[in-house]
């Protein structure tokens, strides 16, 4: 199936989609390896936002309200006929529980479970300085900061200049998120969080479990904001996301 909103590779033996939202300044490329370290069953779908990879020149999305519901349209049709789980990071994460919510407001088929890491709880409002519209020096220590950005970015100016407005975007996005009341989902939410994120705290983290009426676990890590990366982390990371989707198969 082509759709310009996923990146993956089908797999005749589907059970299960799993929808990957990726974080700040990421793309679809950052879950390529997950399907040889899930179970076989399990189909992931990466999703492809405007403003990166084969999408470079669409304008990317400063709010997730809109990006949730053009998402819900673009694969409506194609991609909702098996069960589904959705997972994010980050930005991802907020993106991935605005498509929910927008799923269960148009009565179409809802995920079974959400997982989220690296992100605050969406009620819990953005406590730091605004960063989408720092000068460029200070906006490029923040990225060193977080992690996750290819190095060759930091030494070719104009290569990241080019994809300085879509990290901009991103970053709006999430700092500026303004959240909505509506009733908790009502399933699971598994949430990942790392000692040293300097996204979030714990305690900001916890509160994940107000958005959802079902089963809520936090599970903690050592490490940074992007923890699943590390060499010693990721694979227990993504065994224990296998255990969770192993539940729906």
């Amino acid at each position: 199936m082509k759709n310009d909103w996923i990146a993956g590779v089908e797999n005749p033996r589907a059970k299960l989609r799993l929808f990957c939202f990726p974080f700040a300044g990421g793309g679809a490329l950052a879950y390529r390896t997950w399907p040889e370290q899930l179970p076989p069953e399990v189909e992931v779908c990466s999703l492809r936002l405007p403003g990166r990879e084969g999408r470079l020149r669409e304008a990317p999305y400063r709010e997730a309200a809109p990006l949730a519901a053009a998402i819900a349209s673009g694969i409506a049709e194609q991609y909702l006929d098996l069960p589904f789980v959705f997972y994010g990071h980050s930005m991802g994460a907020v993106v991935a529980f605005e498509l929910a919510r927008t799923l269960r407001r148009r009565a179409t088929p809802e995920p079974l479970c959400l997982l989220v890491s690296g992100r605050r709880a969406p009620q819990v409002p953005f406590g730091q300085k605004l960063r989408s519209n720092l000068p460029k020096p200070e906006f490029i220590e923040v990225l060193r900061h977080y992690g996750g950005t290819p190095e060759i970015l930091f030494q070719e100016d104009e290569l990241m200049d080019l994809f300085l407005p879509t990290m901009r975007a991103d970053f709006a996005l999430t700092d500026e998120y303004v959240y909505a009341p509506e009733a908790p989902l009502d399933y699971p939410i598994h949430a990942f969080h790392s000692e040293e994120d300097p996204a979030a705290t714990r305690d900001e983290a916890e509160p994940w479990r107000e958005q959802t009426s079902g089963d809520f676990t936090l599970r903690m890590f050592p490490g940074g904001h992007f923890f699943f990366n590390d060499a010693a982390t990721k694979p227990i990371f993504l065994g224990e996301m296998a255990g969770k989707l192993e539940t729906f198969l």
